[in-house]
C-alpha cells in the first residue's frame, strides 16, 4: 500500500537568502474564500470583527495581523488566511476552503521593494504601497496577490500550480537584484 505525504508547495525550494533579500514559505494555514452575499458587506464586516477579531477589508486592502488576516481578493471577495473560518460567517458570505489551492511565500529585506519591481507592473515603494494595502495583480505570468505586511516585508500568494515558477521567477529577481548592488 502507497502512503502519501503530505508536502507543502514551497517544498524543498525555500527558504532562499540572496544578497539582502529573503524568502520564505509561509507555513501551511486554513484559507477560506468568503463570498460577500448580496447586502451583507456590514453583516459580514460585524461578524469577521465578532469571530476573529479583523474587519471586512477595503478594496486594496488587508485587515488582521500575523496569523488571521483578511485580503482583499476582488469585488466581493476576501481571503481569510489562518484561522479556520467561524461558522457565524456562513449567512453573509459563501465560503470555500483553499487551503490546499494557494502558496504562500513572504519576501523580505532592504531589496524586497526592487527584487518586486522586476517582476511586476504595480509601484510598491513603501511610500506608495503602505502597510495593509494589497493587490492583485500579474507577476511575469501568473496571477498572485502582494500584500504589503511590514515596511520591507510582503506576503504573496500565488496558485499551487505556480510554486515552482513563483520561486524560480523571485529567486531570479533576487539574484539580478544583489549583483546589481554588488553583493
Amino acid at each position: 500500500m502507497v502512503e502519501l505525504i503530505a508536502k507543502s508547495p514551497c517544498a524543498g525550494m525555500l527558504p532562499l537568502e540572496v544578497g539582502a533579500a529573503k524568502l520564505s514559505e509561509v507555513g501551511m494555514a486554513h484559507l477560506t474564500s468568503l463570498a460577500t452575499r448580496t447586502g451583507q458587506e456590514k453583516a459580514l464586516s460585524v461578524a469577521l470583527k465578532d469571530a476573529h477579531g479583523m474587519a471586512l477589508p477595503g478594496v486594496n486592502r488587508a485587515t488582521g495581523k500575523e496569523g488571521a488576516r483578511a485580503l482583499w481578493f476582488g469585488k466581493g471577495q476576501v481571503m481569510l488566511i489562518g484561522p479556520e473560518a467561524d461558522a457565524d460567517l456562513a449567512p453573509h458570505a459563501a465560503m470555500t476552503d483553499q487551503s490546499d489551492a494557494w502558496a504562500m511565500v513572504r519576501l523580505e529585506g532592504a531589496a524586497a521593494e526592487d527584487v518586486l519591481a522586476r517582476l511586476v507592473p504595480v509601484d510598491l515603494r513603501r511610500a506608495v504601497f503602505k502597510r495593509g494595502h494589497t493587490v492583485r495583480t500579474m507577476l511575469q505570468h501568473m496571477s498572485v496577490s502582494i500584500t504589503r505586511i511590514s515596511d520591507e516585508a510582503f506576503l504573496i500568494l500565488a496558485f499551487r500550480s505556480m510554486a515552482g515558477t513563483l520561486v524560480h521567477d523571485l529567486e531570479t529577481a533576487m539574484k539580478g537584484v544583489a549583483a546589481r548592488q554588488g553583493a
